[in-house]
């Protein structure tokens, strides 16, 4: 055998070792853009535990914040809150992080965020064991009214550009507001 031939087999077989050891996965992961002056954004992607367990934190060089939010209706209002003890990832079942649930968020960007970008993330899951395990994510960015919801995503949009402007003051929007925030975005959206 080669040693080309030998590296290689050698890499493929560590490549599968890792794979089949992975208890966490990553897919379809998008960060929504921003617009000039915008300081928060949230992060989007489906992730899926094997043995269970809790999505602890998120971080990112592109944000000095990043925190693991809910957004829920109570009453007519809905509210955005950081789930501090991290997000359960129940075994086996994939749980979505989308817009108008549960997401990223982004806080005190380092800079615009445009269509195209990449936005790397660290995520930390802990297995229901106990041990750690520590995911990179390569996210694309997609263009503000890409991939958006009529009101979950405007009523997220609006909860972001609130909570940027309090860097942390989570504030809550009367259904009422979502709702006419993102009949404007479904207009924008159309006339494109």
């Amino acid at each position: 055998m080669t040693l080309t031939r030998l590296i290689t087999t050698t890499a493929s077989l560590l490549a599968l070792s890792v794979a089949a050891h992975a208890q966490t996965t990553v897919s379809e992961p998008w960060v929504r853009g921003t617009v000039a002056q915008q300081k928060a954004t949230g992060a989007f992607f489906q992730i899926t535990s094997v043995g269970g367990g809790t999505l602890l934190s998120a971080s990112s060089p592109a944000a000095a914040v990043v925190e693991i939010h809910e957004m829920a209706m109570e009453g007519s209002t809905m509210k955005m809150r950081a789930l501090p003890k991290g997000l359960a990832l129940p075994a086996g079942k994939t749980v979505a992080l989308q817009p108008g649930g549960y997401h990223v968020m982004l806080l005190d960007l380092k800079a615009p965020l445009k269509a195209g970008d990449k936005v790397d993330l660290t995520l930390v899951v802990a297995g229901k064991d106990g041990k750690q395990e520590t995911i990179a994510v390569s996210a694309p960015v997609k263009a503000l009214g890409m991939a958006m919801g009529a009101a979950s995503g405007a009523g997220m949009a609006a909860m972001h550009a609130a909570s940027g402007a309090a860097m942390g003051m989570h504030r809550a929007a009367p259904a009422a507001s979502i709702a006419s925030i993102a009949s404007a975005a479904s207009a924008a959206e159309h006339k494109h």
